[in-house]
């Protein structure tokens, strides 16, 4: 599929096993569309809307988004890996499920009810967002920057490998489950015995 030479907008359209890798994709508009087992490493996503799309088993490495938007989009078993989404235009209702969400930036980013789910969602830069309502079950948390965060009501059950200093971030309602919010403590000046 080329998308430089087609239509401008899509609507319901499936698009499986797709590579467009290292292209540039402009003004396009992509509404309930369903992407399968696509390929998009490298490539530009500039000034399009994505709007109700589902992405499964797909690869979205490297992506250059400028000014792009996304609204209630849905990464399942897929590879999205260094995407910077505070490039992104707007940005509403994010959802990963069972994805690799690696090497990411939400840096000062309001993602109120973002659902991160049983993901690899490692190295990752959540500093100085609103993550307000958000959803981190089952993830795997490595090395992933909580800083001056608003983590208020955002559950963190069967999460791993979180680092969350209270003094910095705004942890409201926050829930947490055993043994792994013991690493909570890890921020303070005791001795445990």
């Amino acid at each position: 599929m080329d998308f430089q030479n087609s239509t401008k907008s899509f609507y319901q359209e499936t698009f499986s096993n797709i590579n467009v890798s290292n292209s540039n994709i402009v003004d396009k508009e992509f509404e309930n569309c369903i992407f399968e087992n696509c390929s998009f490493i490298e490539s530009v996503f500039e000034n399009c809307n994505f709007t109700d799309c589902i992405f499964t088993s797909c690869v979205l490495s490297a992506i250059k988004n400028i000014s792009s938007s996304f609204s209630e989009v849905q990464f399942k078993d897929s590879k999205v890996i260094g995407f910077d989404w505070a490039k992104a235009k707007s940005l509403r209702s994010l959802e990963f499920h069972n994805c690799q969400l690696t090497y990411s930036n939400f840096k000062l980013l309001k993602l109120h009810h973002l659902k991160i789910i049983n993901c690899q969602a490692t190295e990752i830069n959540f500093s100085g967002s609103d993550l307000t309502d958000a959803d981190f079950g089952g993830s795997d948390l490595e090395k992933t920057i909580f800083q001056n965060t608003n983590l208020t009501k955002t559950n963190f059950k069967r999460a791993i490998n979180y680092s969350i200093d209270h003094k910095t971030n705004k942890l409201k309602k926050t829930i947490f489950s055993l043994p792994e919010a013991i690493s909570l403590l890890d921020n303070l000046d005791i001795i445990l015995d």
